[in-house]
């Protein structure tokens, strides 16, 4: 049994900020995380945050990252990695299975005063025939392959949506070699800011606006979208079908938590 006076599960920007002011606070604080490395999506953005200097404008979200943790350690934060909390339980005992070692794990009942959840977002699925298809994947996790592990997820990219995350992941996509085919927006605008947009369009990167993907098609692999315009009802509209070589689909529809 592992007694603290907080436990914070949850090891990204959310879950560290609510550490360090509980620990100013000179509350003892636990903070748990499923992955191998804490501060979540930080480490992921490798771009300058626009926007107000309260929201860090003009930052790296990895070096924001590295403050909060930083921070923790300054402030005597534990954080224990590896580690998932698989169930809570009466008067907030939370069951944790951490990784102890390369292939053993240890089952650890942690017993806090309070407990914060931190557990981040999901993004959101965009479903069309052939969603399921290798290579069809949320833009987040495109992200992660190209700047936490370098692995480049495709030559080929068609990202659907024109959000921020949408605009700056295919940015960074082609920064690390691949070539952006387009970007599908359903809206009759572009969602994201124009800074991060103008800098895809200088590279004679196409922005359908007013598109939506139809179906992806493939067997091992998706190899092409079909793409077509879309009335005010989201109906679409036959003839203005545009069938598009790729080989990697980067949904980027928002977040849910």
């Amino acid at each position: 049994m592992k007694t603290c006076e907080l436990l914070v599960i949850g090891g990204g920007p959310a879950g560290l900020s609510a550490a360090i002011e509980a620990a100013e606070a000179g509350v003892k604080v636990l903070v748990i995380d499923a992955n191998e490395k804490a501060g979540g999506q930080l480490f992921k953005q490798i771009h300058k945050f626009f926007g107000s200097s309260m929201h860090r404008a003009g930052v790296r979200g990895i070096d924001i990252g590295r403050e909060l943790l930083e921070k923790c350690e300054k402030l005597g934060v534990e954080i224990w990695l590896d580690s998932l909390a698989i169930g809570i339980y009466d008067n907030l005992r939370v069951a944790v299975d951490r990784k102890t070692s390369f292939n053993t794990h240890e089952m650890i009942l942690v017993e806090p005063k309070k407990l914060v959840i931190a557990t981040g977002a999901s993004e959101n699925a965009v479903r069309f025939p052939g969603w399921t298809l290798p290579g069809v994947m949320g833009a987040g996790a495109a992200q992660t392959m190209i700047n936490f592990h370098r692995v480049l997820p495709g030559r080929k990219v068609l990202t659907i949506g024109s959000g921020n995350v949408g605009l700056i992941v295919s940015y960074q996509l082609m920064q690390a070699g691949a070539e952006i085919e387009g970007i599908v927006e359903a809206q009759p605008k572009i969602n994201g800011y124009a800074v991060h947009a103008s800098k895809l369009t200088r590279e004679g990167i196409p922005i359908y606006t007013g598109y939506t993907v139809l179906e992806a098609h493939g067997t091992e692999r998706v190899n092409e979208a079909v793409i077509a315009k879309v009335n005010p009802d989201w109906s679409t509209i036959p003839g203005t079908e545009k069938t598009i070589e790729v080989d990697t689909i980067a949904i980027a529809a928002g977040l849910k938590n």
